[in-house]
């Protein structure tokens, strides 16, 4: 199928040649035509699929046609939710609408209040909001949903993981009952099936099987970390290699994206942050300068793991693995994209096991564990017992095998069941208390990541 073939207008098939796409991704073939047709549309996808132009496209043809409907307010509402993925979105519409007379913006936290009441102030045609920000303007009256006619809610499993879930059925109850909806998600649940049953009116549902193509693009690699110090290590190892150039390491922590970035400028290294603490000008200018080559390495938390669109990036490396296992796709993503190829790098510690556990099983394979030479950690992260290579084993998860070894590798016996010094299991409170004392002192501002992670505080302007 050629996008000739979707009959879509003029000025949109001009802008698509100018970009020089052949024809449509699986995710687009399957989407643009049912959202065409006004029919209400479930669109399971990951990331780097096409998804965006998938709801962009039929939006821009829908605009096409004038407005029955009088006021000022959008005719195409576009919920997201994180404000680079907003830039993402309006960066689509941009493109693909540079031929058509059209008036859009996007509404999200963290900018000047003056400048999205004058956009609204005008009659506009699409309005791409993250909900937070929206809800605010919602509420102080000075926006109007009354014309809207397509509502689109992007990566809404994500939004309702932020704890949006109130905001979104707030917005949608403001909008039209007969407007057409288009719902795209990378999973689904019951509850996602519950909001979809509220918000949509008999959905065409389409899956794309994404992730199995985005693993397929990336070599993935594991790297076992004894603590810290050994992670920093291996990190300075690996940037040194000139083929990385342009890579983004994810970070569990604000605090440690911060802290990482630093030392890495301090080394000489083209680094920065990104996370969700910074203003909104900030992380457009971060973004802006990775795209423009002044960026080499990236120290991002998940906030950039969805909606961050920057080519050429040839590394991803998980410097603290994600907390779900989904994020984990989505944070490798971000390198092999648009047939380009990628390397994903993830340090893991033995506290990080379970997590590695959650994201083999999702992703369905194991991740190759790799050594640097004279960087071996003190004791192997799983055994050399081929059952333990399963995710899901009993060597795997730290109990005895049937060959007795535990999962440094070591035999046990009945009164070292464990394999720890107390024969306490791993996770009971005393064990190891005293090797995270010396970790946490010899680590200096590392040390605060001993304590439980609070991951990234999202709060209602994200």
């Amino acid at each position: 199928m050629s996008f000739d073939s979707l009959n879509l207008a003029s000025p949109i098939i001009k802008a698509i040649n100018l970009c020089g796409y052949a024809a449509p991704t699986p995710i687009q073939e399957q989407a643009i035509p049912p959202a065409m047709a006004g029919k209400d549309l479930i669109a399971s996808a990951q990331t780097g699929t096409g998804k965006t132009a998938a709801f962009v496209i039929p939006a821009l043809e829908r605009l096409q046609k004038p407005s029955t409907a009088r006021g000022k307010g959008p005719r195409v509402l576009i919920l997201t939710p994180t404000r680079e993925l907003a830039n993402q979105v309006t960066e689509a519409v941009r493109t693909y609408g540079r031929f058509m007379r059209l008036r859009h913006g996007a509404i999200v936290g963290g900018m000047p209040y003056f400048e999205q009441q004058r956009l609204l102030s005008q009659p506009v045609d699409i309005i791409i909001a993250t909900p937070g920000r929206l809800i605010d303007h919602l509420e102080s009256g000075r926006i109007d949903f009354s014309r809207v006619e397509l509502l689109v809610l992007d990566e809404a499993d994500r939004m309702l993981d932020m704890g949006f879930s109130e905001a979104v059925e707030t917005i949608t109850r403001a909008t039209p009952e007969g407007r057409q909806t288009l719902l795209f998600t990378a999973t689904w649940d019951n509850t996602m099936a519950r909001l979809a049953q509220r918000l949509m009116k008999d959905p065409v549902r389409i899956a794309v099987a994404g992730k199995k193509a985005t693993l397929e693009a990336i070599e993935q690699r594991l790297h076992a970390a004894d603590d810290m110090q050994h992670k920093t290590r291996m990190l300075n190892h690996l940037i040194a290699d000139s083929g990385m150039t342009r890579a983004i390491i994810f970070s569990s922590t604000k605090r440690n994206a911060d802290q990482l970035a630093r030392e890495l400028h301090a080394q000489g290294h083209a680094a920065e942050a990104l996370h969700g603490d910074m203003n909104q000008g900030a992380r457009n200018r971060t973004i802006m300068n990775m795209r423009r080559g002044k960026v080499r390495l990236l120290v991002a938390t998940d906030v950039a793991a969805r909606g961050l669109d920057v080519p050429g990036i040839t590394h991803v490396i998980n410097y603290d693995l994600p907390k779900n296992a989904e994020d984990y796709v989505h944070r490798i993503g971000r390198t092999g994209r648009a047939g380009a190829t990628g390397i994903a790098i993830s340090f893991v510690s033995f506290r990080e096991l379970d997590q590695l556990t959650r994201i083999e099983r999702y992703i369905g394979q194991s991740l190759p564990q790799q050594v640097i030479a004279g960087l071996e950690p003190a004791r192997p992260l799983r055994s050399s017992n081929s059952r333990s290579d399963r995710p899901g084993t009993s060597a795997y998860r730290g109990r005895p095998s049937a060959s007795g070894a535990n999962r440094y590798g070591q035999r046990t016996t009945s009164r070292d069941t464990y394999g720890t010094p107390t024969g306490r299991k791993p996770h009971s409170p005393g064990a190891y208390a005293g090797d995270r004392k010396r970790d946490a002192k010899s680590q200096g501002g590392w040390a605060g990541d001993y304590r439980k992670p609070q991951g990234d505080r999202r709060s209602r302007w994200a």
